[in-house]
C-alpha cells in the first residue's frame, strides 16, 4: 500500500501533523459511512479517508493554490460508493469545521486566506463529485440499456443474442435470476440464485416450476402463473417460499415476467428473486417481541386484543367465553419478599395458566402487572364452558408456589363473559370482564363471577359519577335543601338540616346517597363538604338577619368520617364562623355513631375543642352501631338522634311495645347524661303524639316537611304526613 506521502505527491509534513490528519479521517469516517454502500469495515473505510484527507491538506497550504485535488477527492469519493447525496453533505461539512482546524496549524498562510481556500476547495470537491457521480449514473443507464437490450435480444431471438453482453450482467447481478420456458423447465440460472439454493447448480437447473409448490404458498400464486403462461398478463410479483435442498425455507420476493417473440407471442418466463429470508426472521422476531410479554413469554395485551378482535368478528355461529384474572394480594408479596420475587410468582402463574388452555380455540395472555386473561373460542361455547376454565385456573393455582424457601398460596379472582361473536365490541367485552372481576374481588376473592349487565350499568354510572364529581363542584352543580327540626313539646320550628343534592346534566337530581360514598372514596368529601359548611352557615346568617323574631336557632350540619380525621376541620369551621359572624351555638355539627366506634382521643380531640366553641355535637343514626352505651360520657355530644327505624314501629296499631320501651329508655339516659333527643323519620301525627309522650325534644320528617329550598323553612304549615 501506498503511503500518505506517495499518494498525495507531497513530502513529509511536520511533526503532529500525521496524527491531525489521523484524526480528520476518523471525523470523517464517521460521518459519511453509515450512508455508504461499501463492503469494507468502518476502520478500513477510515484508511482508505486518509490519503484523501492528505490530499485536502496538501492542497490547503500548497503554494501556488490549486483545487484540482478537491475535484479529485470527490471522485474519489464516487468511486469509493459514497453516491448519496448526504455523503456529499456530510463531507462539506466536515471539511469546513474541521480542516481548517487540524491541517492549517502551522501554516504560512493568513487564517482568513485559510478559510477562503476551505471554501474553494468545497466547491472544487462537489464539483468533482457532481462530475463523478453524473459520468457513473450515464455509465450505469448505459449499461442498464446494453442489459435489457441484451435482455430482449435473448429472449426473442435466442439464436442472434450477444451472449457476452447478456452474461456480463446475467452472472454479475446481485439478485437471482432464471429463465424458464413456458412449460415450465428452468433453462438457465445465474450465480446469485444458485447460491440462494445452496450452491448446487443441479438442484436448481433442468427442474420444472411447478415443482416448486411450498405450503405456505398464498392461494393465487399459482393462479397468476397460469394467466402469465397463457399470455393473459406480463408480470406478477408475489412473496414465496421455497425448499432448499436442506429442508430449510428460502423467503423471496418474486417478480416473474413473461418474454415474448417478435410477434408478440408468450415464448420465455424470467423470474427475478430477492432474498427475504434474514429480512424476514427479523420481522418475525420483531412481531413476537412485540406482541408477546417479555417477563412470562405469554401473549401481550396487543396480541390478545387481535385475537379477541377476531374472535368477536367472526360470524353469528361463533361464539366465545372470557376468563379476567387478577392475583389477590400480589402486592403484598411485591411489598414484603420484593419485585423479583414478584416477578418469579407471575412467571410460574404463567405457566399454570398455559397449562389450563391448551384446547382448540382457547389462549392465554397477560395483560399487565398481575392481570391475566384467558379467551375460549367456537362455535359450540357456552357458559359452562367458561365456567369450567375459570375453575381449571383457580385449581391451577391453589398449589403452592416455592418462593425463597417459602411457600406462597397464591388466589385470584375471575370474573366471565360469555356470548355470541357480533354482539359487542372488545372494549365493552373487556370492560363487562373487568367489572365482573372487582365484584368477585369484592365478595371475597379466589372465586369467579358471572358478567351481569345490570351490575355493569350500575358499575359504569358510578364510574362516570366518580370522574364528574371534581368538575361538578366547580362548576356549581351541587345544592341544598333544608329540613326544619321541629320542637315536639310546642311545635316550633328549632332549626334545619341542611342536605346536599347534586343536579346532574345527565340522572338528574341525585340524593347524596348516591354520591356522598363516592365522594369519600375519592377524597373529595373534604372540599364538598366544606362547602356545605359554608353554604349553611351563610343561610342561617341570612336567616337571622331575615327572620330576627323566628328564624332558625340553629343549622345542621352533616360531618363524613373523612373530614372527622382531616386536620384542618377545626380550622375550616372556625373560620367559616368567623367570617359569616355566626355564632358557635348556632351550628349543630351531626356525626354517624359508626364513625365514633371505638374513637380514640385523637379523633376525639376535634370535636371536643368544636364543642368547647360552644358548636354542639349530634350522634346522628344513634342505636344502629354497636357502641358501648357507658361510652357516650366521654363523647363530647350534646344531642342523640334516634335512627327513623324507632319510628317505623310506631306507624303500626297499636305501636311495638318493643320499640317503645326502647325508646323511651334511650330517652330517659340522655337526659340523665343531659343530652337532647332528636327523632327522624317521622311521618304521622301519632307519631309524633307518641314521641312527644316519651320525652323527645326535636323531631324531623315528612309529617313536618320535606327537604326543600331555604324559603320554605318560615312558611312551615302542620300537616298530615305525606
Amino acid at each position: 500500500m501506498s503511503t500518505p506521502a506517495q499518494v498525495s505527491g507531497s513530502t513529509a509534513e511536520p511533526d503532529g501533523l500525521e496524527d491531525r490528519l489521523q484524526r480528520f479521517a476518523t471525523i470523517w469516517s464517521r460521518a459519511i459511512f453509515p450512508v455508504t454502500a461499501t463492503s469494507m469495515t468502518r476502520t478500513e473505510f477510515e484508511q482508505h479517508l486518509l490519503p484523501l484527507a492528505e490530499r485536502l491538506s496538501a492542497a490547503l497550504r500548497a503554494r501556488p493554490f490549486d483545487v484540482a485535488p478537491a475535484q479529485a477527492v470527490g471522485a474519489a469519493l464516487v468511486a469509493a460508493h459514497c453516491t448519496d447525496p448526504d455523503a456529499l453533505s456530510r463531507t462539506l461539512g466536515v471539511v469546513d469545521s474541521y480542516l481548517v482546524l487540524y491541517c492549517g496549524t502551522g501554516a504560512d498562510t493568513p487564517a482568513d486566506d485559510l478559510r477562503a481556500r476551505c471554501a474553494r476547495l468545497q466547491h472544487a470537491l462537489a464539483a468533482g463529485f457532481a462530475r463523478a457521480l453524473r459520468e457513473r449514473t450515464l455509465s450505469e443507464q448505459e449499461a442498464i440499456a446494453r442489459s435489457a437490450l441484451a435482455a430482449r435480444a435473448f429472449a426473442e431471438q435466442a439464436l442472434h443474442a450477444t451472449e457476452a453482453r447478456f452474461r456480463a450482467v446475467f452472472e454479475d447481478a446481485a439478485i437471482g435470476i432464471g429463465i424458464a420456458d413456458l412449460d415450465g423447465n428452468v433453462l438457465d440460472v445465474n450465480g446469485a440464485l444458485t447460491r440462494m439454493f445452496g450452491g448446487l447448480e443441479q438442484v436448481v437447473r433442468g427442474r420444472k416450476v411447478t415443482e416448486w409448490v411450498h405450503p405456505e404458498d398464498a392461494p393465487h400464486v399459482w393462479n397468476l402463473y397460469g394467466e402469465l403462461v397463457r399470455g393473459e398478463r406480463d408480470h406478477f410479483r408475489v412473496e414465496k417460499p421455497f425448499y432448499r435442498s436442506d429442508g430449510t425455507v428460502l423467503w423471496t420476493n418474486l417478480t416473474v415476467s413473461l418474454l415474448r417473440d417478435p410477434e408478440g407471442r408468450p415464448q420465455y418466463q424470467l423470474a427475478l428473486m430477492e432474498d427475504t429470508t434474514e429480512r424476514r426472521l427479523l420481522n418475525l422476531r420483531l412481531r413476537y417481541e412485540a406482541t408477546h410479554d417479555a417477563l412470562t413469554g405469554l401473549p401481550n395485551r396487543t396480541l390478545f386484543s387481535e385475537r379477541l378482535e377476531k374472535a368477536l368478528t367472526a360470524g353469528e355461529d361463533s361464539r366465545f367465553g372470557l376468563c379476567y384474572l387478577d392475583l389477590d394480594g400480589f402486592k403484598a408479596i411485591n411489598d414484603s419478599l420484593g419485585h423479583a420475587a414478584g416477578d418469579r410468582l407471575l412467571v410460574e402463574v404463567a405457566d399454570r395458566l398455559q397449562t389450563c388452555a391448551t384446547a382448540p380455540g382457547e389462549m392465554v395472555a397477560r395483560l399487565g402487572g398481575d392481570e391475566f386473561v384467558a379467551l375460549t373460542t367456537g362455535p359450540r361455547v357456552t357458559e359452562r364452558d367458561a365456567e369450567e376454565l375459570a375453575g381449571r385456573i383457580l385449581a391451577a393455582l391453589s398449589t403452592p408456589i416455592s418462593l425463597d424457601g417459602r411457600e406462597i398460596t397464591v388466589r385470584g379472582s375471575i370474573g366471565i363473559v360469555e356470548g355470541r361473536a357480533g354482539e359487542r365490541g372488545p372494549a365493552d367485552v373487556l370492560r363487562s370482564a373487568d367489572i365482573t372481576m372487582y365484584r368477585a374481588k369484592s365478595a371475597g376473592g379466589n372465586r369467579y363471577e358471572r358478567a351481569d349487565p345490570e351490575a355493569d350499568a350500575r358499575a359504569i354510572t358510578r364510574h362516570g359519577l366518580t370522574t364528574a364529581l371534581p368538575a361538578a363542584l366547580d362548576r356549581g352543580e351541587f345544592f341544598i335543601e333544608y329540613q326544619p327540626l321541629v320542637h315536639l313539646g310546642d311545635g316550633t320550628v328549632h332549626g334545619a338540616e341542611a342536605l346536599v343534592r347534586w343536579c346532574h346534566p345527565q340522572h338528574g337530581v341525585l340524593g347524596p346517597d348516591r354520591f356522598i360514598p363516592l365522594a369519600e372514596h375519592t377524597g373529595l368529601i373534604v372540599p364538598l363538604g366544606r362547602w356545605v359548611l359554608d353554604e349553611a352557615v351563610r343561610q342561617a346568617r341570612f336567616w337571622k338577619h331575615r327572620h330576627a323574631d323566628g328564624g332558625p336557632l340553629r343549622i345542621n350540619v352533616n360531618l363524613s368520617p373523612t373530614q372527622l380525621h382531616h386536620p384542618g376541620l377545626v380550622g375550616d369551621i372556625t373560620d367559616v364562623l368567623d367570617r359569616s359572624g355566626l355564632a358557635p351555638g348556632a351550628l349543630c355539627l351531626e356525626v354517624t355513631e359508626s364513625a365514633l366506634i371505638g374513637a380514640d382521643e385523637d379523633l376525639l380531640k376535634p370535636l371536643r375543642q368544636l364543642a368547647e366553641m360552644g358548636v354542639d355535637i349530634a350522634l346522628d343514626d344513634f342505636g344502629t352501631g354497636y357502641s358501648n352505651l357507658a361510652n357516650l360520657r366521654r363523647l363530647p355530644v350534646s344531642v342523640l338522634k334516634l335512627d327513623r327505624s324507632f319510628t317505623r314501629g310506631m306507624q303500626q296499631h297499636p305501636a311495638d311495645p318493643v320499640d317503645m320501651k326502647i325508646v323511651e329508655g334511650i330517652v330517659s339516659l340522655a337526659h340523665s347524661l343531659e343530652l337532647a333527643v332528636t327523632v327522624e323519620g317521622v311521618e304521622t301525627a301519632a307519631q309524633a303524639e307518641q314521641l312527644r309522650a316519651l320525652g323527645c325534644d326535636t323531631a324531623q320528617g315528612w309529617y313536618y316537611a320535606r327537604p326543600g329550598a331555604p324559603d320554605r323553612i318560615h312558611s312551615l304549615v302542620l300537616a298530615d304526613a305525606v
